[in-house]
Formats: C-alpha cells, sequence, structure tokens
C-alpha cells in the first residue's frame, strides 16, 4: 500500500508538471529510461515527498514503464482495433503482485470469448469478469457492456456449485427472455400463498431497524470466500439499483452493501479498483445520512441509541481512511483515520463488564450491544437488554397471533368451497378486510359463471376461481 501511496503523489506531481514520461528525454526511442534525466527527476522529488531518492527513481520507473505500454496500446488500437486490458487477477494467480497483466483482444467479440482465454492462460477452471463493479455477460460484446481500450477487468473465482447454478441460468435465459418477470410473477405466488403456518414463511424476512437478524447459517458465516462473497453483492448490488430513492432512503441495506463490496475488494487486494470505491463509499455515507440523519436523531428516535450503527461509520471511516492514502491523500487519510480512533475508543469494551453480563443469563452479542448503547453502563446495559427481549416477545408474539388469525380466516372462507389458495389471494387484495375478500370470491365466482354459460359444454372452463389481477401499489416497507 506504501508504494501505491507514493505512486499516486507522483502521478499528481507528474501531472501538476505536465511531464510526459513516455516520450523523451524520459524515454528513448528502444523504449528504455532516460537514465539521468530520470535521475534528475527523483533527486527533485524525493524531499518534496520525504522519501529517499533511490524510492522515488524506482517508483517513477514503474510510472514510464506502464505509461510506455499505455501509449503503445493506444498506438495498436488507433491502427488494428486491438484494445489492451488490464487483468486483476485473483490472488493465487499471482506470481510477482507488482506486475500487471495485460490481455489484448478485439472490442467486437463475446466476453465468452475473453473467459475462455484467461481460463486457458491462467488455469481457472470458473471465473468471472467485473468491470466498474458489474458482472459482465458472457453472451454479450464486450464494448456493447463499456469495456474500453486500458479497462481494468476484475477476475473472480467461482465455485463449482455457483458455476453450474450460472450456466443454468445461462441456459433458462436463453430459453425465455422473460425469465425474470417469471421468476417475480413466482414470487408474488408464494407469498401469496402464504397461510400463516410455518411451513409456508419464508427462510428471510425483511429486518426493521431494530435490527432483527437474518438466519443465517453458522458455518456459512465462517467462510471467508470473498471471491464468492463479492459476485452475491454486485448481484445484489444490481437489483438495488431497480428500487426507487424513497425505498433507499428508508433503510440502511443499500448503505452497508456499498461497504460490503469495498471491504471485499480490499480482502481481495482489489483497492486498483479506487474510483468505484470511492464513489461507492460516497454512496453509503449518503445513505447513512439520509436514513439515520445528519447527527443520528433519527436513529436515536426510532432505537433510543445509536451503539450498533456506529459500527458501520467505524468500518466507513476506516475504508475512506485507506482509499484516501492510496491516493496520495495523506491528510484527508489522517482525518478519517482520527475519526476512527475516536470512534473505536468509545466502542471498546470492557472484558471485565463483558463477563458480567455473560454470567448474568446474557448472550456476548446482548452483551456486547447493550453496553455499547449505555456507553458501557452495566447496570442500564442490564435495563436495556432485559427491555429489547420484551420487545422481541412482544413482536413475535403479534406476529403469532396475526398469523394465527389470517390462517383461521384463510380455513374459514375455505369452508365456503373456495381454494385456500384463492382465499389467501383474496384476502390479500382486501387488505386483510374479511368481508371484502369474501365479496371479492364471489364476484369472481359469479363472474365465471357468466362466461361459462356463454361457452358451449365442450368449451367450458372448468377450472376454479381465480381472483382477478391486483391493482398497483405501493409497498410499505
Amino acid at each position: 500500500m506504501a508504494d501505491q501511496n507514493l505512486e499516486s503523489k507522483l502521478k499528481q506531481r507528474l501531472k501538476q508538471e505536465k511531464i510526459q514520461l513516455w516520450i523523451p528525454p524520459y524515454t528513448e526511442e528502444d523504449n528504455r529510461p532516460g537514465t539521468g534525466h530520470m535521475q534528475d527527476l527523483a533527486e527533485r522529488f524525493a524531499p518534496l515527498l520525504c522519501v529517499e531518492a533511490l524510492q522515488v527513481e524506482s517508483a517513477l520507473e514503474g510510472i514510464r514503464v506502464q505509461a510506455v505500454i499505455r501509449w503503445r496500446g493506444n498506438q495498436t488500437f488507433r491502427e488494428t482495433s486491438v484494445a489492451s486490458v488490464e487483468l486483476l487477477l485473483p490472488r493465487g494467480c499471482k506470481k510477482d503482485p507488482k506486475t500487471k497483466k495485460y490481455l489484448e483482444t478485439r472490442l467486437d467479440v463475446l466476453a465468452q470469448e475473453v473467459v475462455d482465454r484467461i481460463g486457458e492462460e491462467y488455469g481457472l477452471k470458473y471465473i468471472k469478469l467485473i468491470l466498474n463493479g458489474k458482472t459482465l455477460s458472457a453472451d454479450q460484446r464486450l464494448d456493447v457492456q463499456n469495456v474500453r481500450n486500458h479497462s481494468k477487468v476484475m477476475v473472480l473465482k467461482v465455485s463449482d456449485t455457483e458455476w453450474k447454478q450460472q450456466q443454468s441460468e445461462e441456459e433458462e435465459k436463453t430459453k425465455s427472455r422473460s425469465e425474470s418477470l417469471q421468476r417475480t410473477e413466482k414470487g408474488f405466488q408464494i407469498l401469496s400463498e402464504r397461510d400463516g403456518s410455518e411451513d409456508t414463511s419464508p427462510f428471510l424476512e425483511i429486518a426493521d431497524q431494530r435490527g432483527n437478524p437474518l438466519n443465517i447459517p453458522h458455518q456459512e458465516k465462517k467462510k471467508k470466500q470473498f471471491d464468492n462473497a463479492l459476485c452475491h453483492l454486485l448481484q445484489a448490488d444490481q437489483q438495488f439499483s431497480k428500487c426507487g430513492s424513497a425505498l433507499l432512503s428508508s433503510v440502511d441495506n443499500f448503505a452497508v452493501l456499498q461497504l460490503d463490496i469495498v471491504w471485499s475488494y480490499r480482502a481481495l487486494e482489489a483497492l486498483s479498483c479506487l474510483e468505484d470505491g470511492k464513489l461507492r463509499l460516497l454512496r453509503a455515507e449518503e445513505a447513512f445520512l439520509k436514513v439515520y440523519g445528519e447527527q443520528q436523531q433519527r436513529l436515536r428516535m426510532i432505537k433510543g441509541n445509536s451503539g450498533r450503527e456506529e459500527v458501520l461509520f467505524l468500518r466507513l471511516y476506516l475504508l475512506q481512511s485507506l482509499l484516501s492514502y492510496l491516493d496520495g491523500n495523506d491528510t484527508q487519510a489522517r482525518q478519517q483515520l482520527s475519526k476512527v480512533e475516536v470512534l473505536f475508543a468509545r466502542l471498546s469494551l470492557d472484558s471485565e463488564k463483558m463477563s458480567q453480563l455473560v454470567s448474568l443469563g446474557f448472550s456476548e452479542r446482548e452483551a456486547r450491544l447493550g453496553l455499547r448503547a449505555t456507553q458501557g453502563d452495566i447496570q442500564e446495559a442490564v435495563t436495556h437488554i432485559t427491555n429489547q427481549r420484551e420487545e422481541r416477545e412482544e413482536l413475535q408474539q403479534r406476529e403469532r397471533q396475526r398469523r394465527r388469525r389470517r390462517s383461521e380466516v384463510v380455513s374459514t372462507l375455505a369452508e365456503l368451497g373456495f381454494s385456500r389458495r384463492d382465499a389467501s389471494k383474496a384476502l390479500q387484495l382486501a387488505d386483510g378486510d374479511v368481508d371484502a375478500a369474501s365479496q371479492i370470491l364471489l364476484d369472481s365466482k359469479a363472474a365465471e359463471s357468466n362466461n361459462n354459460s356463454e361457452l358451449s359444454p365442450e368449451g367450458a372452463d372448468q377450472r376454479s376461481p381465480v381472483p382477478p389481477p391486483p391493482p398497483q401499489r405501493t409497498a410499505n416497507w
């Protein structure tokens, strides 16, 4: 990272002084460095950056080589339309992390051709290509997907299971371009068939700001497969991009997703995706401010404290500090790091207080969140945790009652001769109003009876009545 920090600072200096390292006197006709001029440049920059001249000269030579490669690539592209694409390979494929890898290709070819070439050259069985945070579709051309000369493309390894799933989806997509719509309709159908019983409840549900956690299997939490994680996170990001601004400003999921993507970049040592990372952290910060308020006042109104969410800001400031450092902006990096140190000190917990709470029968998670919510006051933490437990129990009790009432209503409508599926749909359309649901079912049955009377016996439709399509409504999140 120190090398990238120095490189960024040198590039800024070179840009300010309009120095072009790829032409004389810094580069000779045979592409060798103009040694004397490079040394002079290094000796001039070294005291300005407080770095030894030899280290500056080495960094300048690296910049010069990349500039020559880029200049030659531009010439080749103009003459032959063959582009040079930089590959950000998985860590296991990097024999020398400092050496950049390039792929020469035309841009009017399918991405699958590039996938095959990369896989064969680097011995990678299953891979995905990521450009600016988006997965390239194998069945589309590179230029159509905004791949340009000198683009940086990240290569992610994909597990056998995910690859098979991806292939299956691609085959299905080829058969029907309306696959996405079909999946959406299927999702609505599943939701409409819920009758309140446990076996019809979805595995994942959206949590509110009180933080009821998703039930992720323990073994899945222990795996640190950042390649696979980044693939899924980027897919989620594409789906979030389809949501309206009203939804994104009311929940923090989108902001947390941006943090997770940049965190995965860091874990994969792919922080050369600097511009995409900075943009995502900016989105995350803006989203947090909209959801929580400028001084987290909205969060405190809802929850009474902000201890848990402050950890998210800790991650945000830490990543911002890291990217600023890699960008050569030491001042901004120090400012963000100062915020990290202040937050970390406030969030650090007394191990003895943790032990006391655990000995009282609370889980480590409850103890940690309780102490953070009460600024380390153990008595208040006990009260806070107890209140949280009672609130969760009340919420669960209300949900069980709601489901039981819904199941009873569906059963009542089913006793009148309607299928449970149609009864559930009608109840959903009627927003839980039993009389309105009954009327919907009766109107549907009457309409079908009228239609059947106009048909010949051979052409009569014997299907069960289905409620009319629901009116378009805005979902309440």
